[in-house]
């Protein structure tokens, strides 16, 4: 019989006495870091002949594109790129993008998906602040891209993107050409996972309240559960056709660059957002799911009638940003589309609510299941929490339907923060939440609903622009005195720029065109103001101009 004092009850007396915490450590054998690398493996080893990537003409199986990816990540590493550096990729929904998405982390790197609608100054700051190494550029931008390049004292080396659709179009910028830059790549190129999950994966900008875009950075760890949520959410599966038709640039395509291939399911690509070729390709590839704002919806449904079709399979279509109407709704239906409303921000990865639907509500009549479809819904199930809440305590706000506070999230899938800018970080991620800046009211089924934006960001077409670059940007014109610049309705964007103006005295005449004209010089396109309005600035006692009077009055136009 063991003496007591060396009996384990005795020697753990005053001690932690739980047992499982003795003896069973982590290993490589029962954790390992979470990545979204390994759905892309797992399914080129499942369904190694079935279709992966389709564009145009061109299929490419999963065994194909695995191997594609492992050459492109081998080429980046002899090229000395490895972790902590940036790859840049300017392209539309292209499968070298696609690639990317798994290649260049696969090479330890840190992939930066452009915004093809940038203008030059906006992409070169992009380039500079993430320190590029190696910039891949589709050729359809070479314009813009030289002229960005320009700006730069040490631009990073160009491989292009020659699309052989584009004949013609562009020119080349690089030392080399994508195809010829992955031939130099061994398609057997052993890659490793992160070291750790919260390793940088991601660098994507976003437009802020301030003038310069701002890096988020994704990790990991986020990026797999993100992938898988959207997955859930979306229900996605084996048999999905899912056509590309929001920009991969944009959150990493909502993770589904990774979603779609963690379930074996085929990517199409589509370089333009197209009714004709939209139309056209759900009927020639039997697309099941794709994604869309509003514009596409709207574009849609408003497509000639030789253009539109009616599917005998039904096609899930989520959207974001402001829900579509009640007519839009009912025209896509119409068509047998089914849509899902979804909310999130780059910051949280894309989506990161869904508006659920309850079994219930299939029995409203148009209307109210639009009134319904309007909320932003409740949290995924890979989101830990979502609340409305104070935006000065943040407290938990009452859910009664009227209160308004401020949507809050936390979780795996927030961002790690945002690259070289610590203190836009801890304003963003204050008090344990990542703070939206988006102004709801708490309903007392759960369900969150967007009544107002605090930050004055427009969201045109799926972008976000900054009201406050666009007012910097009208300040620059001689004539200008004041200007403020909000939202304004509209049934094809969801919203445009509507910029108010005030002349200096003795400015002569200056119409909306001459406005207009000017911002065009000195803005991406997407950013100009569609509508300007002359006069002077509503403003509070202490001088501060009230745009809440401009988003009432813009609303009214």
């Amino acid at each position: 019989m063991a003496h007591p004092a060396e009996s384990p009850a005795v020697e753990h007396q005053g001690q932690s006495s739980n047992p499982f915490a003795v003896g069973l450590d982590r290993s490589t054998a029962n954790f390992r870091p979470l990545t979204p690398l390994h759905f892309l493996k797992r399914s080129a080893a499942v369904y190694p002949q079935k279709p992966a990537v389709i564009q145009g003409e061109r299929m490419h199986s999963y065994a194909e594109f695995y191997a594609r990816c492992r050459r492109f990540a081998s080429a980046l590493v002899r090229r000395g790129i490895g972790k902590g550096d940036t790859v840049s990729v300017i392209a539309p929904n292209v499968a070298a993008l696609l690639e990317a998405h798994f290649a260049v982390p696969m090479a330890g790197a840190v992939l930066n998906a452009l915004n093809y609608r940038l203008d030059a100054k906006a992409l070169a700051f992009c380039l500079e602040h993430g320190e590029s190494k190696l910039l891949l550029a589709d050729r359809e931008f070479s314009e813009t891209v030289a002229a960005a390049l320009d700006l730069l004292d040490k631009p990073p080396p160009v491989i292009d993107i020659d699309d052989p659709e584009l004949a013609g179009t562009g020119k080349l910028l690089g030392e080399t050409e994508y195809e010829a830059f992955l031939a130099s790549g061994d398609p057997g190129f052993e890659w490793h996972g992160p070291d750790d999950e919260w390793d940088a994966l991601c660098l994507l900008y976003t437009s802020g309240t301030t003038g310069d875009p701002k890096g988020v950075v994704y990790h990991h760890r986020g990026a797999f559960l993100s992938a898988l949520g959207n997955a859930l959410m979306f229900s996605f599966r084996p048999e999905t056709v899912y056509l590309w038709t929001l920009p991969m640039f944009h959150c990493s395509g909502w993770s589904h660059s990774w979603g779609v291939t963690a379930l074996g399911g085929t990517h199409v690509c589509l370089r333009r957002v197209d009714p004709v070729e939209i139309f056209a390709t759900i009927a020639r590839e039997g697309v099941t799911h794709m994604v869309g704002a509003p514009i596409v919806l709207n574009m849609l449904v408003h497509a000639p009638d030789a253009v539109k079709q009616r599917f005998d399979h039904r096609v899930d279509i989520a959207t974001g940003g402001a829900s579509p109407p009640s007519t839009v709704i009912a025209a896509m239906e119409a068509m047998n589309f089914r849509v899902t409303h979804l909310y999130g921000a780059t910051e949280t990865y894309g989506p990161a609510a869904i508006c659920a639907w309850q079994p219930q509500w299939d029995a409203l009549d148009l209307d109210l299941r639009a009134e319904k479809m309007a909320r932003q819904g409740v949290a995924f199930p890979t989101v830990d929490e979502m609340i409305v809440g104070n935006p000065e305590t943040s407290a938990p706000i009452p859910q009664d339907g009227t209160t308004m506070g401020e949507i809050m999230i936390r979780g795996n899938t927030v961002m790690k923060g945002y690259l070289k800018n610590s203190a836009a970080t801890a304003a963003t991620l204050k008090d344990g939440w990542y703070r939206s800046g988006d102004l709801a009211v708490w309903h007392p089924d759960g369900y969150v609903e967007i009544k107002d934006r605090s930050k004055d960001i427009i969201i045109s077409g799926g972008e976000n622009i900054s009201s406050l670059e666009v007012e910097e940007a009208l300040y620059k014109h001689p004539a200008v005195l004041e200007a403020a610049v909000v939202a304004r309705p509209d049934e094809k964007w969801g919203e445009t720029p509507c910029a108010f103006v005030t002349l200096k005295p003795g400015a002569g005449e200056v119409s909306s065109k001459d406005i207009i004209s000017f911002c065009r010089d000195n803005l991406a396109r997407y950013k100009v103001p569609k509508t300007v309005v002359f006069g002077p600035l509503p403003r509070t006692s202490t001088g501060k101009i009230q745009k809440f009077e401009l988003r009432r009055f813009a609303k009214s136009l």
